[in-house]
């Protein structure tokens, strides 16, 4: 975290998730007096920021930008995996901003991919990025982030603001057939999202243990983790590795798509904190196992995410593109 200026701060950036919303004010140095709120403890999203800058008392903000989970096109956002709606106008004059830019949170987040240092990145296989290629971006949390960065020809980028948690997913073998019927008979249309979030990991878990005769006990998507990371638990262990094959099918997809020869970066709240283990899982494997494309992505890097906050630097860089630097 940045030490604040003495300048009284202007702008602030968001990052808001199902499960929480991460705010920041901006100074020429940075973000400084990041925050992290929990969602649930507030009523709506115009609260949760009065909330903050009552904490950090800031009185001088002006100018807002966030990247929130969900669809965002006209005035009127309502989140997928959380209660908060609201108007972007409204909420504008509401709490007196010049400025109010509300952003798909991925896409705020690939606009920082290539400002991440090499020391906030792990990479999981492959070769180096190629120059002036698109760039990948996936992240399973509360649901499945997908975005992308493409080159837009004069030396700068414009990130995709799109909905591809919500593909449908694709079984890969007969024991995957099988995860989809159980989860076409509880959700209807099975989406990537379902099996590749928190609540997916948990879906995961029953699943698997169902299908092997197994009634478990209910785990949180945390819980299954920590389980797996020591070992212990052998259906925990299968879920988590389960989870990270998934995601290589889906990556892969991705990067064929999109031509991410620039290399696919992982982020969300799972993958970074699973560690070794996801270094360690099948999902390289997976994601190099595309028959007549197996070539094309064995050279393709993937990267994960270990940056404290990504998607806040994403959202700083917006504001800068519609207001100009900070002095």
């Amino acid at each position: 975290m940045k030490a604040a200026s003495c300048n009284p701060p202007t702008r602030l950036v968001g990052d808001v998730g199902g499960t929480n919303a991460r705010f920041a004010l901006l100074t020429a140095q940075g973000p400084s007096e990041v925050r992290v709120l929990p969602t649930a403890d507030h009523a709506t999203f115009a609260d949760a920021l009065r909330s903050y800058l009552a904490a950090v008392g800031a009185s001088s903000v002006r100018h807002v930008a966030i990247g929130i989970a969900n669809p965002v096109y006209g005035d009127q956002i309502r989140m997928t995996n959380h209660h908060w709606g609201f108007s972007i106008a409204q909420t504008r004059a509401e709490l007196g901003l010049d400025t109010f830019l509300v952003l798909n949170d991925f896409a705020v987040l690939a606009r920082a991919l290539p400002e991440l240092p090499a020391s906030e990145l792990v990479q999981v296989g492959g070769g180096s990025a190629m120059a002036g290629t698109p760039l990948a971006l996936l992240g399973a949390g509360t649901g499945l982030g997908v975005s992308g960065l493409i080159p837009d020809g004069l030396g700068g980028w414009t990130p995709l603001a799109g909905e591809g948690g919500h593909v449908s997913f694709p079984p890969f073998d007969e024991r995957e057939v099988e995860l989809w019927r159980l989860a076409r008979a509880r959700f209807g249309h099975v989406s990537a999202e379902r099996l590749l979030s928190g609540a997916g990991m948990e879906f995961l878990h029953r699943a698997l243990g169902q299908i092997a005769g197994q009634t478990p006990p209910p785990r949180s998507a945390a819980d299954i983790a920590a389980q797996a990371q020591g070992g212990a638990d052998p259906l925990c262990v299968e879920t988590v590795g389960t989870f990270c094959t998934l995601l290589g099918t889906v990556a892969a997809d991705l990067a064929i798509t999109l031509g991410a020869r620039g290399g696919v970066y992982i982020g969300g709240g799972i993958v970074p904190r699973l560690g070794d283990l996801f270094v360690r899982s099948p999902f390289r494997q997976r994601f190099e196992d595309k028959g007549r494309t197996s070539a094309y992505l064995r050279d393709i890097p993937v990267w994960v995410i270990h940056s404290p906050w990504p998607a806040l630097l994403g959202a700083a860089a917006a504001l800068e593109q519609k207001l100009g630097p900070l002095a």
